[in-house]
């Protein structure tokens, strides 16, 4: 089986492009973190913080404690958005990227000459040079080459940072033994714990279960596409339509109360309410969510008439607020969901309802076009008032936000 797929995996990404742009910081102990405040973690940490230990999600108590020159700066969002566009048109240069994974992954489809083993180390050796001469020195990348993305990715993770590594065919499954089971993505702890009562504890005795074996492990077709991934396989997958969306937030000190909670909420719905119309989809239900320091998170879900509707989802909203817990609990973080997403194509309107659709239609509308065009906050709804400042564009693993719909400017 020849060699497929060349895995990008960017290191300590958000901590990277920081390092590349503010010349002080380069060298230094680095933590990223979402909102300046002692109370939270850090969402990225520089290669000379992870020295002393320091990894993402560590409290920046916890950080300063193993490192006492910790540096901290405020996550910027747009910044490491637009830089991941460059990182694409450079690597694009060398070859075709396949498909962009996270804000930091990317996998290219090895083709021709370039799955011969010299050759795809070539290829490797040349996005590099041109990432250093394009994006700067301190963009470093780990790279990985194998018969799958499955495995590639495996191989990106085995020599950071700035590795390449190069698993061919002939060298399965030999080549992974040395590896932990959490070496293999998708296999947390939870997922451990599981594989260890069917007596699963190493790789080697993962790649010897048979598929029935691995599918009753998973509980789950999942486990049949683990024994193929193991064998340099390119398992299938049905790309499902989107299903949900959401924002979350944690909030700054001075919004840790309850007129906090209910303006950035009122914020993050807003944001939520715009990117979805961007989808053209409408949501069938609502969530929100509040977690607490030291207690028990809060939150209420319900299903609604399908809407895009900024003004119904905010009485929704409203009315789950009535029923927010009383006391002087300390709350730390919100967020709205919206899930049972459909297109217009798949609701069943009701006759009467037409024309109050529509007119609604137009405000969103007339709203979403005025604040692309002068700027978000240009106009909002005013429960927001007091959070225009907060809940700004946030980067998951599986989004990469849309800098025109999602801005902050």
């Amino acid at each position: 089986m020849s060699l497929n797929a060349l895995y990008l995996d960017f290191n300590s990404y958000f901590a990277s492009v920081e390092q590349q742009l503010v010349p002080e910081l380069r060298g230094k102990p680095v933590g990223v973190l979402a909102v300046m405040a002692e109370t939270t973690c850090c969402i990225a940490a520089s290669y000379e913080a992870k020295k002393f230990g320091v990894k993402t999600g560590i409290s920046v108590r916890d950080a300063r404690q193993m490192c006492p020159d910790m540096i901290f700066v405020e996550a910027r969002p747009p910044l490491y958005v637009a830089f991941h566009h460059k990182l694409i048109e450079i690597v694009e240069s060398c070859t075709h990227v396949e498909k962009v994974l996270s804000i930091d992954e990317m996998v290219c489809k090895l083709t021709g000459s370039q799955q011969v083993p010299a050759n795809a180390l070539k290829l490797a050796a040349k996005i590099k040079r041109e990432l250093n001469k394009q994006a700067g020195e301190f963009i470093k990348c780990s790279i990985g080459i194998a018969p799958n993305t499955f495995l590639s990715k495996v191989a990106s993770n085995m020599q950071k940072p700035d590795g390449c590594i190069l698993i061919e065919q002939h060298e399965l499954p030999e080549r992974l033994y040395s590896l932990p089971l959490r070496a293999l993505n998708g296999i947390g702890g939870q997922m451990e714990a599981r594989l260890n009562r069917y007596k699963i504890t190493t790789i080697e005795q993962l790649y010897a279960a048979n598929r029935d074996q691995l599918r009753t492990a998973w509980g789950s077709v999942e486990g049949e596409r683990m024994y193929d991934k193991l064998r340099g396989i390119e398992p299938y997958y049905v790309k499902n339509a989107r299903s949900s969306l959401g924002h979350s937030h944690v909030l700054p000190p001075d919004q840790r109360n309850l007129a906090g909670v209910k303006a950035v909420l009122h914020r993050l719905l807003q944001k939520a309410s715009m990117r979805m119309r961007s989808y053209d989809l409408l949501t069938s239900s609502i969530g929100v969510k509040v977690r607490f320091r030291n207690m028990p998170s809060w939150g209420l879900e319900s299903g609604i008439s399908p809407t895009d509707n900024t003004l119904s989802l905010t009485h929704a909203l409203e009315t789950f607020l009535q029923n927010h817990p009383e006391g002087k609990f300390e709350p730390i973080k919100v967020g709205v969901s919206f899930s049972g997403l459909k297109t217009v194509d798949e609701v069943a309107r009701d006759l009467f309802e037409i024309r109050p659709l529509e007119s609604e239609k137009k405000l969103n509308k007339a709203i979403d076009r005025l604040n692309l065009k002068y700027g978000k906050n240009t106009i909002y709804f005013g429960g927001a008032h007091e959070a225009l400042k907060d809940a700004p564009m946030r980067i998951a693993f599986n989004h990469i936000p849309d800098l025109t719909i999602e801005g902050d400017e």
